[in-house]
């Protein structure tokens, strides 16, 4: 369960937005997106690959 504690006076939008950034970072939505479809362990293994290349990439990049 998620809680905001919300200060005296502060703005109903900030205190959602806060919500929305704790539950982003909870991971639901993306679990839940994830066992909508199966995907292949070959399939995984490829973007998991593809990905670290991708970041590797762009800290090289940074250097």
């Amino acid at each position: 369960m998620i809680i905001v504690p919300v200060k005296d006076g502060e703005n109903i939008e900030r205190a959602l937005k806060k919500f929305k950034r704790k539950f982003e970072k909870t991971g639901v939505l993306k679990e839940l997106r994830s066992r909508q479809q199966f995907d292949k362990p070959s399939v995984k293994r490829r973007l998991k690959m593809e990905r670290a290349i991708y970041v590797q990439q762009l800290r090289d990049a940074e250097e």
